[in-house]
């Protein structure tokens, strides 16, 4: 059975007027009472008065009842139908049926075209169309040109029949020898038992491989099983070496556990150094940037006391001379300044911001006695400086910088002598 068998059927039933709906999945498994209302209606429409019996309840009548079917077929369509397919109502049933279908169909299709071209005759009757008689004019001439050459040909055939008429009775009237047909039939006796020799040999040399064959599976059979007994042995034996061998792979194991264990905090610890380095990078730059903030900050006030102390010193030069006593110029005279000086230790080197101005040449006792009181102030600031220096260093965990913090106490120079080419 195929699918488009299935399908031409369904869709020739239904064309026919078939009243029940037939589906392709009807004919998957054995359905014999859909096969029987078929075939009953099958039978119906080509012989309305035929009477076929309807029960298909035991297996006798269905057996009557199919041979009764392609019976009817066989007399009266020239049908011939295989009734073990019919009986076994699937799909090759289904191949059976089409048969008597298609007939029906395209009795029902010529008689339509019939019809259409009755039809077509009578619109046509009183038109007449030169232009489409010309082909019909071709296939007419053709065919009368074939029907004189087959008439020729079978005219000549008939001419020759009178000589073939006297060779085909002697040909037949003549008695045949005896001694040729036993030549005949010895030769083909003998060709028969020739054929029936080889295939005795053939079935002897069959019969000697098969007991090679079995002599060769005996042998392989024997050999498998001392394999399998060998194989047994060699598994139930312990090798010698096997405990020193099972030793060495639990060192192994345990030098494993080690080496990771070791590895991992290798790793750790290449990331903590990383991490602390990073810190001390860190710090290191924030210092240098404090560092040269500070600098810049000392660098903007030693210009601003520059710039004051030249405003100072040209105030006093714009001052007029007057003739009075030596004590009124003394009092105007404006009393030294000490002189400032900042030392801060940033990088590698020490580095000095500081300025510097010229006094009077005349030294007094007050300017003696400042200048010890100066110098123990000094040695104080040095020492208060030392300390603190000794405490920063204790405090810090790492080198922050190269350089060390500014003292907090500005360290006083001593003073310089007084001239008059300092500026």
């Amino acid at each position: 059975m195929s699918f488009r068998d299935l399908r031409n059927f369904t869709e020739m039933m239904r064309a026919l007027g078939y009243p029940r709906l037939i589906s392709m999945e009807n004919f998957r498994t054995p359905n014999f009472t859909l096969v029987a209302e078929i075939l009953i209606w099958l039978v119906k429409r080509y012989e309305p008065q035929m009477d076929i019996p309807t029960d298909v309840d035991t297996e006798s009548d269905r057996i009557f009842f199919i041979k009764a079917v392609a019976q009817f077929m066989v007399t009266k369509a020239h049908i011939k139908v295989n009734t073990k397919r019919l009986y076994q109502a699937d799909g090759y049933a289904v191949k059976e049926m089409l048969k008597i279908t298609s007939v029906l169909y395209n009795a029902m299709k010529t008689k339509q075209m019939a019809l259409e071209d009755k039809v077509e005759e009578d619109n046509n009757k009183f038109k007449f169309d030169l232009g489409s008689r010309i082909s019909d004019l071709k296939l007419a001439r053709q065919l009368a040109s074939e029907v004189t050459s087959k008439g020729a040909s079978l005219y000549d055939l008939l001419g020759k029949e009178v000589d073939l008429r006297e060779m085909r009775t002697a040909a037949i009237a003549r008695p045949l020898e005896v001694n040729e047909t036993e030549k005949a039939l010895r030769a083909a006796i003998k060709e028969v038992l020739e054929s029936v020799e080889k295939t005795k040999d053939m079935l002897s040399n069959v019969v000697s491989d098969e007991t090679s064959l079995d002599a060769k599976i005996e042998k392989k059979k024997q050999e498998l099983e001392r394999n399998r007994k060998r194989l047994q042995t060699l598994q139930s034996v312990r090798p010698a070496f096997m405990d020193e061998y099972e030793k060495i792979e639990e060192d192994l194991q345990k030098q494993y556990d080690t080496y990771v264990e070791k590895f991992r905090n290798l790793c750790f610890l290449e990331s903590q150094l990383e991490e602390y380095h990073r810190m001390e990078q860190e710090r290191f730059e924030e210092a240098e940037n404090t560092l040269r903030m500070m600098q810049h900050k000392l660098r903007e006030e030693e210009r601003d006391l520059m710039r004051s102390s030249l405003k100072d010193e040209d105030s006093d030069m714009d001052v007029p001379e007057d003739e009075g006593s030596d004590s009124e110029i003394e009092e105007c005279r404006p009393s030294k300044p000490r002189s400032t000086r900042n030392g801060i230790m940033a990088g590698r080197g020490a580095r000095f911001i500081g300025n510097m101005q010229g006094g009077d040449s005349d030294e007094t006792e007050d300017s003696e006695i400042d200048v010890d009181e100066d110098d123990e102030e000094d040695e104080e600031g040095e020492e208060e400086e030392e300390e603190s220096k000794d405490l920063e260093d204790d405090s810090l965990e790492g080198p922050v910088s190269r350089g060390s913090r500014p003292p907090r106490a500005g360290i006083r120079p001593p003073l310089l002598e007084e001239s008059d080419n300092d500026f």
